[in-house]
């Protein structure tokens, strides 16, 4: 089963959102959820249970729960306030000073703080993967074992805007798994031999 980043989620009753992370448990190296944004120009991501999920391609991920369930799953993002101060700043010149160069400031700063579970990492879209030798590509999305969660595949999206593919990488191959980043086993001549496909569009 395709657990695509960026990919349409639907609802059992309709369009939800797409999906905008994956979370992964770097030492069973399962995919517990994705996240989901709902749809609108203000639409929260949802934490949604991987056994949510009842089909999935690279393209769409389908989801037995409806769109007010959906609403009803923990947000991925909550708000936090901290204290906002900005220092005095001394500019000296010779012997020339200018005291207090801004005035010391003070306010309340809004910082959006993902709720991943203890555990688990965040995968987003554009995750950089790392060959034992440099970086190499970006993840496009997993393979899992839909009866346990189970990652089987990396799918690495390789190479710039002309001459894309993406190359199937098997778990036995990864690693580690970090914040936003997974590194392999491999240097960049072996992950040019594994099997690659043309990098796949919508309606495709």
């Amino acid at each position: 089963m395709d657990i695509p980043i960026n990919a349409e989620v639907r609802c059992a009753d309709g369009p939800a959102g797409r999906s905008t992370c994956v979370l992964v448990n770097p030492v069973s190296e399962n995919v517990t959820h994705i996240v989901v944004q709902e749809k609108g120009v203000l639409g929260l991501e949802r934490m949604v249970p991987l056994e949510l999920v009842t089909e999935s391609t690279p393209q769409v991920i389908l989801l037995r729960c409806t769109r007010q369930e959906l609403t009803k799953l923990n947000s991925f993002l909550e708000s936090a306030f901290i204290r906002d101060d900005v220092s005095p700043f001394v500019y000296e010149l010779g012997e020339f000073r200018l005291w207090p160069f801004v005035e010391p400031k003070h306010g309340m700063v809004s910082l959006d703080i993902e709720q991943i579970p203890p555990g688990d990492l965040g995968i987003h879209r554009g995750a950089h993967v790392n060959a034992t030798d440099g970086r190499i590509g970006q993840v496009n999305e997993f393979l899992v074992d839909p009866s346990s969660g189970h990652i089987t595949h990396l799918v690495l999206r390789e190479g710039h805007l002309w001459g894309k593919r993406d190359v199937t990488v098997p778990v036995s191959a990864i690693d580690r798994i970090e914040d936003d980043e997974v590194y392999l086993k491999l240097d960049k001549p072996g992950i040019e031999r594994l099997p690659a496909i043309p990098v796949r569009t919508k309606g495709r």
